[in-house]
């Protein structure tokens, strides 16, 4: 296939070459999809262009064009938004069929590259498959770390550092300075009730709240690592 490519492109002028390489690498495209789509036997689709998808048929109101398009194809269409491509469900009963009955199938969700890098290859919460681990790895994050009992727990913690956070822009208000950086109040306090939250105490300078932060990602990376298994 090679040679016989490179033998046309000997006999094309120069100047076409390119465009000759770019036409035969959308047909081969195009040839691909249409074979993939046939033995994946997906819902019907749009005409699609190569690239884009079908991004230049959504416009500026996509919820109406996405009305638009399933009077013509269906309920349940298949379009590719650039590279990706997107189920589109425009009934409630199609939706329902998917939600209730075949909500096991449709329950993964989708595992990119970084979440895979980022995520110990996706075994956290947020991206795991759906099955046993996942379950026991959502109902040990609920208990245990997103309980409304366990929130409660440090309300007072909370309310003190508020505390503490209006004295200080009084403070700051009373003094001669012309201004208040709020947004340094803001972040020192979260950092504060994270720390006394997770580590049981804090720090007002720049050396202990780096301390605590290390502390507390090495906390949190030790829970992550459980909750991942």
């Amino acid at each position: 296939m090679v040679l016989i490519l490179s033998s046309v492109l000997k006999q094309i002028p120069y100047e076409t070459q390119y465009l000759t390489v770019l036409f035969c690498f959308i047909i081969l495209l195009l040839m691909l999809r249409i074979t993939r789509r046939k033995k994946l036997n997906l819902p019907p689709s749009p005409p699609k262009v190569p690239i884009i998808g079908n991004l230049h048929q959504l416009g500026t109101l996509p919820h109406r064009s996405f009305h638009s398009l399933s009077l013509k194809y269906g309920p349940l269409m298949m379009l590719e938004l650039g590279q990706f491509p997107t189920l589109v469900v425009s009934s409630a009963d199609v939706a329902r069929e998917i939600i209730k009955t075949h909500d096991v199938v449709f329950s993964n969700r989708p595992q990119p590259t970084a979440a895979k890098i980022f995520l110990y290859g996706c075994k956290d919460v947020g991206f795991a498959p759906y099955g046993e681990e996942w379950r026991q790895k959502k109902k040990t994050m609920v208990v245990e770390l997103l309980s409304m009992k366990k929130v409660r727990s440090f309300r007072s913690l909370r309310e003190e550092v508020v505390v503490e956070l209006m004295e200080a822009i009084r403070e700051a208000c009373g003094s001669e300075r012309a201004c208040v950086n709020l947004s340094e109040l803001l972040i020192a306090s979260s950092n504060n009730i994270v720390s006394r939250c997770v580590l049981g105490r804090k720090c007002d300078d720049r050396i202990g709240q780096w301390w605590l932060w290390s502390a507390w990602k090495k906390e949190f990376e030790t829970i992550f690592c459980f909750l991942c298994g």
